[in-house]
């Protein structure tokens, strides 16, 4: 059993037999209600020989005759399938209907003449040399009818003189031929060019040749599909392995949404199948729209059973709803404001018998209106409301500025007290010991970077003093007739570590005090262009070791900005610095001068020799360098101190790197 339940297999035959059992059940129904209808099944006539040919081809003439009368009352002549072929002194006037534009199926196998007995104008779908004689051989026809002279001449029992009052509730129809004569007949050839006559006749002929069958089709397609829909009722929703019912994605849809999908999807396809009964389409394109259209029907039907099912089994029916969860959401919140009202803080509270005391008061001052005094008193108490919120606000919008002005930086900040009350107060209290202790934490930080800074200083004039002496030392000893081939090469390693250790001790003095700010800075005009010059001229010999060639792009025009000149040139210095150490040989080194009107970018571009394999971010930190290592030359407080001086004097330092290509920009206010 729990096998037969989980069985995919099974239930995919089920949903394909499913339309395949309607469809027969449709077509077994429909035969049981022609053959109650119409005799002529059980009869086994001949389709040309039964009344729904009969009533089909009557109308299919009605149709003609209301049309050629349209168009001799010069009603609607544009749209009409009329066209004039034939008009001169030797020749009545004839008008054809042309069925490839306008797309008159029906009556594509047909032949008619229309005659106006006033003035003798033919309007027919025949091209003929002599449609007199066409008139007379009418009656020769296999099927035919004619009306002339008042009365009706046809092989058609059921649409003779006699019978035809029958079709209407009256004879009124006949009043359309008045003043008009028809001769018609029925091309069987042609049959097949006309959806509805060759359609009908299939279906005809399937019910003449299978008119038992319904005795035994019907029952057995019922019990079928009962069956089918008990196992699908039971089955659905369960999964081979799994526990409980699977609810998908489309299971949790709003209900009444799906639904009113479903219908509408299916509400298009029943008007599609509808219209293809008028379509110029023939044959199997016909039958392939309506089983399309059939199919597609299903199967919106089918999902939504198939959803509805599951929802129901999986207890999620009701839940399933749009307005249930709308419903819901709402009960949550009216419950979440209870809540919040009976347990929550005090001025949730106090906000809540506020805002109810406001309400109740309102009505109660609301149903007084017919008082003078109720309108007074009503309008004195929205007043004083108002004036309450506006006080609350502004109290609240002190404490905002407060705060702010705390996020900003601002060391003294203060609230009083005395003119808050209730829980603003409270909250006054709160940002007044934040603000004391936030400048507290700035004296102390401020303490503690005087105190490194005083380290620093101190350490590195101790280390400065001894490494002086060995500087000297080194120098003396330079001097000396060496025989030793080796100690002269410990003495240049010694010479050049010793110069180095100098020049990361001055940097990192250097560092301190910028980024404390103990510098004293002498702003006044600096040329540019001549400070870049002549830096340029100073590196000339390093570039030249490293094979780098320099490509300056300056204006013509003198770029004049305020700086320090001592630190802005040691900004410069430390960039072109950097590209002797870290650019690759063989290469172009851009430096770049652009006056904006006002500002001054000095941009700076090299390919670095090693992978950088670090952020831009990372770079501008002290004691870091491009390549992670630390066995190049440098102390990786270049650039911190480029950015501090810069920074220190208004300016702004920014670097970028994209793949090998570092670009170091100075932006100075004009």
């Amino acid at each position: 059993m729990e096998k037969l339940k989980s069985s995919s297999l099974l239930r995919a035959i089920c949903y394909v037999a499913i339309p395949l059992l309607v469809l027969i059940l449709i077509v077994s129904i429909a035969h049981v209600s022609l053959v109650s209808k119409y005799g002529e099944v059980s009869e086994r006539k001949d389709y040309l020989q039964t009344e729904n040919f009969a009533h089909l081809y009557y109308n299919t003439i009605l149709s003609n005759v209301l049309n050629v009368n349209s168009y001799r009352n010069n009603a609607n002549r544009r749209y009409s399938p009329y066209r004039e072929i034939q008009n001169d002194d030797n020749h009545q006037a004839i008008y054809y209907e042309d069925n490839s534009r306008y797309n008159s199926v029906t009556s594509k196998c047909m032949d008619y003449i229309i005659l106006d007995k006033e003035n003798g104008t033919i309007y027919t779908n025949m091209k003929s040399n002599d449609y007199q004689k066409e008139m007379q051989s009418m009656k020769d026809k296999k099927t035919y009818w004619n009306y002339t002279q008042g009365q009706i001449q046809t092989n058609m029992e059921s649409i003779n003189q006699d019978n035809i009052k029958f079709l209407y509730s009256s004879s009124s129809s006949l009043e359309e031929f008045e003043e008009i004569e028809v001769y018609s007949s029925f091309n069987t050839k042609l049959m097949a060019t006309s959806a509805s006559f060759s359609m009908q006749q299939k279906i005809y002929d399937i019910f003449k040749d299978n008119r038992n069958a319904t005795a035994y089709l019907i029952p057995m397609t019922v019990i079928a599909l009962a069956v089918i829909f008990l196992y699908l009722c039971f089955s659905i929703g369960h999964q081979k392995g799994k526990e409980g019912i699977e609810l998908s994605s489309i299971d949790r849809f709003p209900y009444e949404i799906l639904v009113t999908i479903s219908f509408t999807i299916i509400g298009i396809l029943c008007s599609i199948m509808l219209a293809s009964f008028e379509s110029s389409a023939m044959g199997n394109l016909i039958y392939s729209i309506w089983l399309l259209c059939y199919l597609g029907s299903y199967v919106s039907l089918a999902v939504l059973g198939i959803t509805t099912i599951k929802r129901i089994k999986a207890k999620e029916f009701w839940h399933s709803f749009l307005v249930y969860r709308i419903f819901r959401w709402v009960k949550r919140q009216i419950a979440k404001v209870v809540t919040k009202a009976i347990d929550g803080s005090h001025m949730s509270k106090r906000i809540t018998f506020f805002y109810l005391g406001f309400v109740l008061l309102s009505i109660f001052l609301g149903l007084m209106l017919g008082s003078g005094i109720a309108i007074i008193l009503l309008l004195v108490f929205w007043i004083w409301v108002y004036y309450q919120l506006l006080q609350y606000g502004k109290k609240m919008e002190t404490i905002q500025n407060a705060l702010k002005d705390i996020y900003e930086g601002k060391k003294e900040v203060y609230l009083n007290e005395e003119e808050l009350a209730g829980m603003l107060k409270r909250m006054a209290r709160y940002i007044n010991d934040i603000a004391g202790g936030f400048s507290n934490a700035i004296e102390e930080s401020l303490k503690s970077e005087r105190l490194k800074t005083e380290l620093i200083t101190n350490v590195s004039h101790d280390i400065k003093t001894p490494l002086t002496s060995i500087i000297n030392y080194v120098d003396l000893l330079k001097e000396e007739e060496l025989e030793n081939p080796k100690t002269k090469e410990y003495l240049v390693v010694l010479d050049k570590k010793s110069q180095q250790l100098k020049k990361l001790i001055e940097d990192l003095v250097e560092a301190s005090k910028v980024s404390s700010g103990n510098v004293k800075l002498k702003m006044e005009t600096i040329d540019l262009k001549e400070l870049l010059n002549q830096i340029r001229g100073e590196f000339e010999d390093r570039f030249e070791q490293r094979h780098l060639s320099i490509d300056m792009n300056l204006p013509k025009e003198d770029v004049k900005i305020q700086a320090d000149d001592r630190y802005f040139y040691r900004i410069i210095e430390n960039l072109f610095s950097n590209v002797t150490k870290y650019a690759m040989e063989h290469t172009r080194v851009y430096i770049e001068l652009v006056n904006t009107g006002y500002e001054i970018h000095l941009i700076m571009k090299n390919i670095s020799k090693e992978k950088l394999n670090i952020s831009a971010d990372e770079l501008m930190q002290r004691f870091v360098r491009g390549d992670r290592s630390r066995y190049t030359e440098g102390s990786g407080l270049g650039l911190s101190i480029a950015q501090s001086l810069t920074e220190l004097q208004g300016g702004k330092f920014q670097i970028s790197i994209d793949g090998d290509l570092f670009k170091a920009e100075i932006i100075w206010k004009k």
